[in-house]
């Protein structure tokens, strides 16, 4: 054998450091059987085995079979069990073992080794012939649907057929001679479905098993499955073959599954299933009802009070919560697997809580252990888990939480709607600015295109609305107002469930839980702000927002979008008569109109944030999502020609129309908007200085404090445009104090949106107190991919063939983007060694982008103020992990 790699462990060999090699269903087996918990004997065929296996076309490494074969040599010996032997024989499963846990996505085996020469040294030794057949049925019917591929319902249909004839219930009240039967007819079945005979080679039968666990490592629903939880498939799985102990050798016998906490709550308390006369698969695969665990006392009280003992030896030994198989073979316990055990949010946050209060973990490991997303779930209503629906399509898990309510087709109707108090959910091909006031009473936002950081996403996650956001296939009809998913029909009066956490719609009401904010959620953030090195800000442009960002731990403001102000439809128009306007006296009146709104705005965010800091952006509006539709207006000036209105009106919408055509833009986004807008019309910025500084100086005279002023200039490519735009501010400002008689300290920065920007930090830094950057269009410049159209288009394609591992606007790109992020630090604090940098997009709030944001040295992520909690945990997971 040349090739010397070492691809089988017995179990005495393996311990749970050894993990990423044997899986975890074979570390753990090595592990109790170390720790003293009683575990039938076995070997691991490790993860690189099925990986080489899985690189090479599914060949097998060279000395796979022979170690495979040594090994059951060395196990035969050790049990006094022989594979195949008609005296003495040894039977085993064959189980997969990934390295991340994913409960029923990969086949097992049980029962391999009986055979026609097998089973009755079986039935003799058990003292019981029945429970041999039962055996034999069982690993015929397994092995022919997992490793020679026929389908289940061939069995399946010749056991109920059985059970019909004999007039029974249950597979356990088959007799001996209907199970004897039942075999000989699942091998007649076997043999026609596959066109020869049925092998009985124990050895080969091995061998066959072990080589389809390999393969089920990428069968659709492991792949559906490891996408889903973010594993690599490069990982493989291991393959456990391990001495067969039988909990369905009678009334004597048992298997179950069991927890060491409440799973769904986090509680101490007992929790788990059993059945007797049965195996392990009975209980996962629900062919019978399972018993719950505290009736075993009564059954079987001794080995139901040493599963007690063994099930608080394996928490304290692995201080987690368990998940644990075991089967009880003639009133002996046996331990089968142990794992840390999947639970919900709510049970994750207790269970880290109480174990500390417990003294099993520390601060830092409780940080460690709760994922930030199970504090995301924690923060919206989210649907019951024991709920049994089908979703009728799935779309981009945009905003998290759950909504229920009835369709709504235009945003007056939401709003009227959902402002009399009805649930509604708000349906658009995409939403913009002009619908905000129906996303403001909406339930809940479903759009058709769009992606996560569309304008319904960002706006929704922003409020704490539920938003599922570029659902494929579905056809809307404004006018019908009715909404096409597959093949039904939906109108006004239907009732929809969204789930902004996964994607998914649902037909009808579903029912919600509650958000479970409490004293455990409370005391994780206060951990977390002990253990992190960044600060957390908040996205927000309302009072409301600043005041619930600031209750959830937002230690200020790092981006209040000012055109994100004017969205509303009594404000709209002044802000249309600002870009429309032909000349500056127009453009003066308008923003005389403006300046009020704009301090009044100011001064309810200055108040919730009194004491912390708070940055402005100023004005950046892409055109074409605040003025009137080219072809919209185009379409009316044509009717009011037809129809003879009023000269006045129809010459009022022409010069609309000619200032539309004037002012349209092939790609908006890159266009005049950002301090381009502000360089051709001063008195823009000027005006919104004027107004921040108001604001300020407005809540320090009433509130005795204020605000920390960071004013921020947007899209700025060139010193020479942010040294235009300060020279602006500063003046606006100055002119403010001056005319107050009265002064408090501001900074005026820039966002770092452009690559340019972020390759001449240096530069721009001579102008700047302060970097913000803006990673959304960032990554839109820096990829070069227009973030609304790729999301809706090829960017999904891409996630799924796995062309690039995430969405670029979901997770920040740290190889490209993330790049052009780090030389823009370190070129600005080359100029300025304390020069204070942030990130106010969307990435702020994801927890593998804040880890690279700690990793280059920012200051401070801000994020919508629903995310503020997941951010300040990210940021101390990063702090601890760094």
């Amino acid at each position: 054998m040349t090739d010397q790699t070492k691809y089988v462990y017995d179990l005495s060999e393996g311990d749970v450091t050894l993990k990423p090699l044997l899986g975890g269903k074979g570390a753990n087996l090595a592990e109790m059987a170390k720790i003293g918990v009683p575990v039938p004997d076995a070997f691991t065929v490790t993860t690189q085995a099925c990986v080489a296996a899985m690189n090479n076309g599914g060949d097998w490494p060279e000395g796979l079979a022979d170690q495979i074969d040594a090994g059951l040599a060395r196990l035969e010996e050790r049990t006094g069990k022989k594979l195949g032997s008609a005296e003495n024989p040894l039977l085993v499963s064959v189980r997969s073992g990934a390295v991340f846990s994913m409960p029923g996505m990969m086949d097992t085996i049980l029962n391999l080794g009986i055979s026609d020469d097998t089973v009755g040294s079986v039935a003799q030794l058990a003292g019981n012939e029945r429970f041999a057949w039962d055996c034999y049925r069982r690993f015929i019917q397994m092995y022919g649907e997992v490793v020679e591929g026929i389908s289940p319902h061939v069995f399946e249909d010749a056991l109920t057929a059985m059970k019909v004839d004999r007039g029974v219930d249950q597979d356990t009240d088959l007799t001996a001679e209907d199970l004897k039967a039942l075999t000989d007819q699942f091998k007649e079945l076997a043999n026609r479905e596959l066109g020869g005979e049925w092998t009985s080679d124990p050895k080969e039968q091995l061998l066959r098993a072990v080589n389809a666990v390999f393969a089920s490592w990428l069968n659709p629903r492991a792949e559906v499955y490891r996408k889903s939880q973010g594993i690599s498939r490069d990982l493989g799985t291991a393959v456990n073959v391990q001495m067969m102990v039988f909990g369905n050798r009678g009334e004597t016998s048992a298997t179950g599954v069991c927890f060491s906490r409440n799973p769904s709550t986090g509680a101490k308390e007992l929790y788990g299933e059993f059945l007797t006369n049965a195996q392990g698969e009975d209980v996962v695969a629900g062919i019978r009802t399972p018993r719950p665990l505290e009736e075993m006392e009564g059954v079987l009280p001794e080995a139901f009070h040493e599963l007690l003992a063994t099930m608080d030896k394996l928490e304290l030994h692995n201080k987690d919560m368990q998940d644990m198989e075991f089967t009880i073979e003639d009133r002996k316990l046996y331990m089968l697997q142990t794992r840390n055990g999947k639970r919900t949010a709510a049970a994750t946050v207790k269970t880290a809580v109480d174990m500390v209060d417990e003294g099993l973990i520390t601060t830092d490991e409780a940080l460690l252990r709760i994922n930030p997303s199970d504090l995301d779930a924690l923060l919206h209503p989210g649907i019951d888990p024991n709920h049994t629906a089908t979703s009728i399509v799935k779309g981009l898990p945009a905003s998290p939480g759950a909504a229920v309510g009835a369709l709504s087709f235009n945003a007056d109707d939401a709003a009227e709607r959902g402002g009399a108090g009805e649930q509604v959910i708000l349906v658009r091909y995409e939403t913009t600015p002009d619908d905000i006031h129906g996303v403001m009473k909406a339930q809940g936002v479903l759009t058709a295109h769009g992606g996560m950081t569309s304008h319904a996403a960002v706006v929704a996650r922003g409020m704490g609305i539920t938003c599922v956001a570029g659902a494929p296939g579905i056809k809307i009809d404004t006018i019908n107002e009715t909404v096409t998913i597959g093949d039904t029909v939906y109108g006004k009066d239907d009732v929809v469930t969204l789930n902004g956490s996964t994607g998914e719609v649902f037909a009808g009401a579903l029912p919600l839980v509650p958000p479970a904010i409490n004293e455990d959620f409370e005391k994780v953030g206060e951990w977390a702000d002990q253990a992190r090195r960044l600060g957390v800000r908040a996205n927000a442009e309302n009072f409301e927002d600043a005041s619930k960002a600031r209750e959830l731990g937002a230690e200020g403001i790092g981006l209040a979008r000012t055109e994100h102000m004017f969205m509303a439809a009594d404000r709209l128009p002044a802000v249309r008569k600002m870009i429309l306007a032909e000349n500056e006296e127009q453009r003066a009146a308008a923003l005389a109109e403006i300046l009020p709104m704009q301090q009044a705005d100011f001064e309810g965010i200055f108040t919730a944030m009194k004491g912390l800091p708070v940055t402005v952006r100023l004005l950046d509006p892409p055109l074409h999502e605040f003025l009137p539709n080219l072809v919209d207006q185009s379409v009316l000036v044509k009717e009011l020609e037809l129809t003879g209105a009023d000269a006045a009106k129809l010459e009022a919408e022409k010069a609309t129309l000619a200032q539309v055509k004037k002012l349209h833009e092939q790609n908006p986004m890159l266009g005049t908007r950002g301090c381009r807008l502000a360089m051709l019309y001063p008195s823009i910025p000027e005006m919104q200085a004027r107004a921040i500084i108001r604001a300020a100086l407005a809540v320090l005279e009433r509130e005795g404090e204020t605000v920390g002023v960071e004013i921020m200039i947007p899209l700025v490519a060139f010193e020479s445009e942010l040294k235009a735009q300060r020279d602006i501010v500063v003046a606006a400002v100055e002119d403010e104090f001056e005319k107050a008689g009265k002064k408090l300290d501001y900074l005026v920065g820039t966002m770092i949106e452009i690559p340019r920007a972020a390759l001449t930090a240096d530069q721009i830094a001579n102008q700047a107190d302060f970097f913000s950057f803006g990673t959304n269009d960032l990554t839109q410049t820096g990829i070069g991919i227009s973030r609304d159209d790729a999301e809706a288009g090829f960017l999904g394609a891409y996630v799924e063939t796995e062309v690039i591992e995430k969405n670029p606007f979901e997770s920040l790109d740290a190889d490209g983007v993330g790049q052009l992020v780090a030389i823009g630090v370190e070129k600005g604090r080359a100029t300025k060694p304390d020069l204070k940098t942030g990130v106010c997009g969307e990435h702020g709030g994801d927890p593998a982008s804040i880890e690279f944001f700690n990793k280059v040295g920012l200051d401070y992520v801000s994020c919508s103020p629903f995310r503020v909690p997941i951010a300040r945990l990210a940021a101390a997971r990063a702090a601890l992990q760094a």
